[in-house]
């Protein structure tokens, strides 16, 4: 069970110290580690993730980032509640936004995303009872647990690019993709690989099923399950970790800072007990979970919360650099700078509009709009590299003319050129080059390209989101317009 303080929130000192007393399997760069807190390549991720609790256990944040428990009364993260009414729903929004400024939009997969989804499925147990009434208590039971220990929750639930022309069951092993190997009167072992785990060197447990299609045959790896990242025989295998290569704050002060990380994760005979057993061996209900609850709407309401916040970053990365060059008042930079901040405001417009436009089920549990959301997935991956683009092309060679690193203001010589020829018009050298620093980390470093690959596919491929939005679209309005003007009476002479 998490420490928490004495208000039952949990803060940034017992997030680190929870990591390390952690024994996990964490492998980079050829050596194995098990407290990610104390590596370079991961402390400034976990020291931000860490500001995050303190953030919400804050007094003066408080209202804003909790709502009661209503077993306990006590103050409980807002990213766990089933929201009852339109209040609600807004309320969620707003302490996803405010979390996500923290970050500036730059990690995706903080506590309060996958959270989110345990809260879709606890909404609708009635999906998970269909196939036992265990499994609706198990995720009852498993809500109640995450939301009354403030945990970060991951998740795994994409199979491995081995052979995407073969189901799971037809790949040459069966323990290539993530699935059951055995049963047993305590809960089931699983053996396997999944991605993409994002966040999950820092998380407490890590969310274990499969969005993708499964069919008859792959019952083993219709499963849905939680599991603590020190359980025994759980690997992880992140991917290149940019803050362990950058050279310092000043000169990537993002990177070292806001890398998340992803991460391949390996099971090798992983027990999960059968109350961490939310479906098993069931395909419909593997499915169902994400499209018969709200728990897709609920994760990606935050998602769309910290990608509002990313694009007003942006917004404002630009109209500082033009300011910075003296380009703020050109009729041109104007104008493109007003299209970035259309597409800005086009998805905070629509951000709000999942809670304005939301609706409640038979059961008084309130969907947020699946139009106003799927419709800005859809073409997230056009939107983009489409903004980025309209900031690279205000910036022309202000991002790459500076010099090679902080250190060269250490040389005197070079200081002395350096603060005569890098000034601006409003900025002394040092401020005006650790505003393009900060640019370019935003824009072009190797930690950017990672997040331009992240929202290209962020919601899966660009056809999938797209095939949401064409179920999500209500085609027989749109056709009753078509009826009635195809029905128009003759005019008279």
């Amino acid at each position: 069970m998490a420490d928490t303080q004495a208000t039952g929130l949990r803060t940034g000192a017992a997030f680190l110290a929870g990591l390390a007393a952690s024994e996990r399997a964490i492998f980079v760069e050829g050596e194995r580690i098990s407290n990610p807190a104390a590596h370079p390549a991961f402390k400034g991720g976990a020291r931000s993730i860490a500001r995050l609790f303190d953030f919400a256990a804050a007094e003066e944040n408080r209202e804003a980032m909790t709502f009661m428990s209503p077993d306990t009364g006590k103050p409980v993260w807002r990213c766990y509640q089933i929201p009852r009414t339109h209040a609600d729903l807004k309320a969620k929004r707003i302490a996803a936004e405010k979390w996500a400024e923290q970050t500036f939009g730059l990690m995706g997969r903080t506590p309060d995303h996958v959270s989110n989804f345990f809260t879709g499925f606890a909404a609708k147990p009635s999906v998970f009872a269909a196939s036992g009434q265990q499994y609706a208590d198990n995720v009852i039971a498993f809500h109640r647990f995450a939301r009354e220990n403030h945990l970060y929750i991951a998740y795994a639930i994409v199979p491995p690019q081995i052979d995407r022309s073969k189901p799971a069951h037809q790949q040459a092993d069966p323990t290539l993709y993530a699935g059951v190997v055995k049963e047993t009167d305590s809960g089931i072992i699983i053996s396997g690989g999944q991605q993409l785990a994002s966040g999950g060197v820092f998380a407490d447990y890590i969310h274990v099923s499969c969005i993708h299609p499964l069919q008859k045959g792959d019952e083993n790896y219709a499963l849905s399950v939680a599991i603590p990242l020190d359980a025994p025989g759980l690997k992880l295998y992140p991917r290149r970790p940019y803050a362990l290569h950058a050279t310092g704050a000043e000169d990537y002060p993002l990177t070292t800072r806001f890398d998340e990380t992803d991460s391949f994760v390996v099971f090798d005979n992983v027990f999960v007990p059968w109350e961490h057993v939310f479906a098993f061996r069931d395909i419909d209900l593997c499915r169902d979970q994400w499209w018969k609850t709200p728990a897709h709407l609920y994760g990606n309401l935050q998602a769309q919360a910290r990608y509002a916040v990313k694009l007003r970053f942006l917004a404002g990365i630009g109209k500082r650099i033009n300011e910075a060059v003296g380009t703020d008042a050109s009729p041109p930079h104007r104008i493109a700078m007003g299209e970035l901040a259309a597409y800005a405001s086009i998805v905070d417009g629509m951000l709000q509009a999942q809670e304005t436009m939301a609706s409640f089920d038979e059961e008084g549990v309130l969907w947020p709009s699946k139009t106003a959301l799927y419709s800005v997935m859809s073409l997230q991956s056009q939107i983009n590299p489409h903004v980025f683009d309209i900031v690279r092309e205000l910036t022309g060679s202000a991002m790459i003319t500076v010099p090679s690193s902080a250190g060269d203001f250490d040389n005197p010589e070079a200081a002395a050129d350096i603060s005569r020829y890098y000034q601006s018009a409003s900025l002394p050298a040092r401020e005006r080059i650790r505003l393009m620093r900060l640019a370019w980390d935003f824009i072009g470093s190797e930690f950017a390209n990672r997040h331009h690959q992240y929202e290209k596919f962020y919601g899966g491929a660009a056809s999938v989101v797209k095939m949401n939005m064409f179920r999500a679209f209500d085609f027989d309005r749109a056709g009753a317009l078509v009826e009635a003007a195809l029905r128009l009476p003759p005019l008279e002479n």
